[in-house]
Formats: C-alpha cells, sequence, structure tokens
C-alpha cells in the first residue's frame, strides 16, 4: 500500500448500505466512481481482505483506503482569472462566479474551475483518486456564486472532507426565494434523495438521506424575500430542493422554480440572470494550524442588482405608481 492509507473503523452495520456508499459518505469530495474503482483494484480492504463494491459494512470492520499514486490530470491548465479570498501552501478559498463550470464533463471539457486551477496551482494539487487535480473539497452548481474551497495537498483534502463529512464546516448562504416567507426564521429538515421519476432531479422525500437547513429573513421585498441559510448537512440541491419543499422556491431557479419565477418576474417586472443563490461564508479549521478559518464573499453584482429592482418594484407599488 501507498503512504497514503487511511483505516476507518465501521461504529455500526449498514445492512442496506454499500461499501462504496460507505465510503462516499465518509469523503464526500470524493465520486462514488472513483471509490467504486478503487475497492475493485484492491487499494480498499476490509479487515484486511479484497471485498467487492456490493459489500455491507458491519460494526467493527476494519475498513483501509489505500490512494493511489497521482497520475497526470486529462485537463489542461488555462489561465483564466481567479477571485482569490485566502490562500496559503495548503489550500485557497476563491469568489466562485456564476456560470463557471466546476468539474469538466461531456460538453464541459474546458473553460472550467479545474482547468483554471491547474494552471494557477501547478505542481502542488491533490492526489486523490489517483489523479492529480486540485482537490476540490464541496461543488458548486454552475449558477451559484460563492465561497468554494480547494485542497492543494492530499493531507489538506483528507483533512477538509472529514470536516464535511463530520458537519463542522460553516456554510452560509444568501437566497432570494419566490413568496413572503412566512416566519423570520425556520428550521427545515425534509429528508432528500433523487427525484423517483426526473432522475436528474432531487426531492424532498420520505425514506431520503438526512438534511438540516436553518435560516432567517434578512429583508423582505414584496413577493420576495432574501434569506440567509445555514447548510448542516451536505446534499445536492439542499438549499433549492428544501426551499421549494416549504413553498417558496428560488428565483431564477430553472428546475425547481420555474412557474414561481415566471409569476414573480410578471409581478415585479424583474428578470432575474440566473439562480438567485450566493455562497457567502465559509468556515473551517485550517487542517495544518488548527486555528479557525472564516471567509466572506460579497455579493455580486448581478444579485445585489436583483435585489435592489425588487425593492424598487416594492417601493413603486407602494406609491400608487405601478411597476
Amino acid at each position: 500500500m501507498s503512504d497514503r492509507t487511511i483505516t476507518l473503523i465501521v461504529e455500526q452495520s449498514l445492512p442496506g448500505w454499500r461499501l462504496d456508499t460507505y465510503l462516499r459518505d465518509r469523503f464526500p469530495a470524493v465520486s462514488r466512481g472513483i471509490l467504486k474503482r478503487l475497492i475493485e483494484q484492491e487499494h480498499v480492504r476490509v479487515n484486511g481482505e479484497a471485498v467487492k463494491p456490493t459489500h455491507s459494512p458491519v460494526a467493527g470492520e476494519v475498513v483501509t483506503v489505500s490512494f493511489p499514486e497521482a497520475r497526470p490530470a486529462e485537463a489542461r491548465p488555462e489561465e483564466i482569472p481567479l477571485d482569490v479570498l485566502h490562500e496559503d501552501e495548503d489550500l485557497l478559498v476563491l469568489n466562485k462566479p456564476a456560470g463557471l463550470v466546476v468539474h469538466p464533463s461531456l460538453g464541459h471539457d474546458e473553460h472550467t474551475l479545474v482547468n483554471a486551477l491547474l494552471h494557477h496551482c501547478a505542481g502542488t494539487l491533490s492526489g486523490i483518486g489517483g489523479v492529480a487535480r486540485p482537490g476540490i473539497v464541496h461543488r458548486l452548481d454552475k449558477d451559484t456564486s460563492g465561497c468554494l474551497v480547494v485542497a492543494k495537498n492530499d493531507t489538506a483534502h483528507l483533512a477538509l472532507s472529514g470536516q464535511f463529512a463530520g458537519r463542522t464546516m460553516e456554510k452560509v448562504y444568501q437566497a432570494i426565494v419566490c413568496g413572503g416567507v412566512r416566519n423570520e426564521s425556520g428550521v427545515i429538515t425534509a429528508r432528500i434523495a433523487r427525484h423517483p421519476t426526473h432522475r436528474k432531479r432531487m426531492a424532498a422525500v420520505e425514506g431520503g438521506r438526512e438534511a438540516r437547513t436553518t435560516f432567517r429573513v434578512r429583508e423582505r421585498l414584496g413577493n420576495a424575500t432574501l434569506v440567509e441559510a445555514a447548510l448542516h448537512t451536505g446534499r445536492t440541491h439542499q438549499i433549492r430542493v428544501h426551499f421549494q419543499h416549504i413553498g417558496y422556491p428560488l428565483f431564477g431557479d430553472p428546475i425547481y422554480g420555474r412557474r414561481q419565477t415566471t409569476r414573480l418576474r410578471e409581478e415585479s417586472g424583474v428578470n432575474p440572470p440566473r439562480l438567485m443563490l450566493h455562497a457567502w461564508r465559509l468556515g473551517f479549521e485550517h487542517p495544518r494550524t488548527g486555528k479557525r478559518v472564516t471567509l466572506e464573499a460579497p455579493l455580486p453584482e448581478d444579485f445585489v442588482a436583483t435585489q435592489a429592482a425588487l425593492r424598487e418594484a416594492v417601493s413603486k407599488s407602494e406609491s400608487g405608481t405601478g411597476c
């Protein structure tokens, strides 16, 4: 095994889980596909024995995960400007602009954040999963702006991933939602899973994975509301699904709030340029120093402009001049 071996002890039996699912829960920054491949290539062992990805974890089992030496990344470095909020030898925190895709994928094999980071961090990159690439510990949707932490080495990558898995990372967003949110603050705990029929969507499902979002109202904007939302779990599309679930989908959300966005646009005359969601604050323990790091990304111009336009629409409505 390589010297980058992580040892885990299964705390409770999980008869409904596969081993690759268990590891995905422990290493949220590593894709299930990569973990499955590591298991199949016998880089993962249970009590010293090679197993299949379908193995169900049993309490007391010792799971060792050995990450192979990194090979060169397939993506090409590109000189793309980055808004860096913090950078040191272990990590950097970026203010990601809306519209920038994080990972290369089918149809997005260049001009992504990974391409930019390969240029910016040349020679000092994490190799988790066997590929020398930026250690992007969490993800933001293409049209979501704001704070994104990136690990430069494996030690930082695993430490930050552990904070995400252990729910000690502070993740606070600002969002403009459709409708006047009834309560000044609240907690949303609807479980989240894949939508039963629309497989590219998530949904609040009774048998889904635990999810918890807390929120407070920052400003009332007529038939819209600016909210501050904190994530206490990290489910895909969590804020978008949770606010749709309670009846206030995000303004400009083409998947979970199309109908409500159309109605608000017609009522206010305000056309959102994108999904109105911004990762505003990120807090974590530095993997090397142990000191708390808290960073905030200023609201981008398109978000501020949409907020101001809604505010102006309310003012015109109240003065009787129309929108």
